[in-house]
């Protein structure tokens, strides 16, 4: 398989020398999605832990409504990129081959190849209800999160999604260039588990836009905890979903924007102007 880290060299400038240096970075690679033979989506990714792309991708893009709609899956390297060749239950490939339509994706995009406006932001499924977590559970997500994300670490230029859970304080991690790919990934990661997404919420390094909304609250999960901003669309669709919507999250606190009934804070915090509050890593295969 296509090595996820590339070393390659630079030439490194200061402000009175300049020297030569070498730099890691991640590869992205065209990853085309087959289905039944069938080229569905070609979307530019990290070529690593592909299988939980291919099954994440099919699932939050609705080709498919759970794991083992997927009856065989091989990923399969080619002069040009490499294929996520899958096939499909009856049921499943009729249903695709009714709605089928060429998409090309370049990193990050989440709309390429919609032919409406009315599908570009279809509604949301409405997530369960049931979960509270504390202050101190956002901020143990975080803290673990770091050490976890073991391609940044190495490179500084990807995005991770995560689910934690912490009655348990495990971790499934998820990193690619593109942040969609990365939270299809850990869709991906979370479904072949088998882990209860009641029992948990959704970590992203990444700015939280409707797209990253959507294919949370298409996994269920009831409360999303970002590092960075919301868009308005984003927080709406979060809304409407019933997702806790948590951003801007710091080790000092974090806002809530979102249905906040299922974050426990302290009394002193709820009476703030805002909402603030103040081990085991498992990478499921």
């Amino acid at each position: 398989m296509t090595d996820s880290v590339r070393t390659v060299p630079a030439l490194k400038v200061g402000a009175h020398a300049s020297d030569e240096a070498v730099r890691a970075v991640p590869e992205e690679t065209p990853v085309a999605l087959v289905y039944d033979g069938a080229t569905q989506a070609v979307m530019m990714a990290t070529p690593l832990d592909l299988e939980d792309f291919a099954i994440g991708f099919s699932f939050t893009e609705g080709q498919i409504s759970r794991a083992a709609d997927i009856t065989e899956l091989s990923i399969v390297e080619q002069p040009d990129g490499i294929e996520a060749r899958m096939w499909l239950v009856p049921e499943a490939g009729k249903q695709l081959a009714t709605r089928r339509r060429s998409m090309a994706g370049p990193t990050g995009c989440g709309l390429c190849g919609v032919e409406s406006l009315e599908a570009a932001v279809p509604p949301p499924p409405v997530v369960p209800q049931g979960l509270v977590i504390s202050a101190g559970d956002v901020q143990r997500a975080l803290v673990m999160l770091a050490p976890a994300q073991v391609l940044n670490i190495r490179t500084r230029a990807v995005h991770a999604a995560a689910f934690f859970t912490p009655a348990t304080g495990a971790l499934i991690v998820r990193e690619d260039v593109g942040r969609h790919n990365a939270l299809d990934k850990l869709v991906g990661a979370v479904l072949r588990s088998g882990t209860d997404t009641g029992t948990g919420f959704v970590v992203l390094t990444s700015r939280v836009s409707v797209e990253m909304v959507q294919k949370s609250a298409k996994l269920g999960a009831q409360v999303i905890v970002a590092v960075s901003a919301p868009t308005a669309l984003a927080i709406r669709t979060a809304e409407d979903a019933g997702i806790t919507l948590v951003a801007i999250a710091r080790a000092d606190g974090f806002e809530i924007f979102t249905h906040p009934h299922r974050i426990a804070v302290s009394q002193s915090a709820a009476a703030g102007v805002a909402l603030t509050s103040g081990t085991e890593v498992r990478h499921a295969r």
